[in-house]
């Protein structure tokens, strides 16, 4: 058998994309691929996109970070956020984007900087993704 079983979790739904042929994850490290037969492991995840082939289809998902869970048979994305880039409002992506850089430019003391350049970097990958 050359698939894996793909589920991917958040805090709030489980996405079951079923059997897979190849899935590329945004690691900190850099992407990586896995495929059947895969070596075990838990590898962190960055903000990026996901790349899942299907059936000979490819499908993109924007990710906010998490955790893959590699197992024998199975690929677990545990994560914060998850949107395939058919469901991503791009316009909605933009003016988050633009919020993000307003603030950023603003230096307002109170404002977290680690949490702006997140929501920056969160906005960035939606926009890009929902091209896909």
């Amino acid at each position: 058998m050359n698939t894996i079983q793909l589920e991917i979790v958040t805090p709030t739904h489980v996405l079951d994309e079923g059997q897979v042929s190849y899935v590329r994850c945004p690691g900190i490290d850099g992407s990586f691929g896995v495929m059947a037969n895969h070596i075990e492991g838990i590898i962190a995840l960055d903000v990026g996109e996901v790349k899942v082939r299907k059936d000979s289809q490819d499908e993109y998902l924007a990710i906010s970070g998490g955790y893959a869970e590699i197992m024998e048979d199975r690929l677990e994305l545990l994560v914060e956020s998850v949107e395939k880039s058919s469901e991503i409002n791009a316009e909605r992506a933009k003016m988050s984007m633009e919020r993000a850089r307003t603030r950023k430019s603003e230096q307002d003391p109170e404002l977290n900087e680690v949490r702006i350049k997140a929501s920056l970097s969160r906005a960035l990958n939606r926009l890009r993704v929902s091209k896909r």
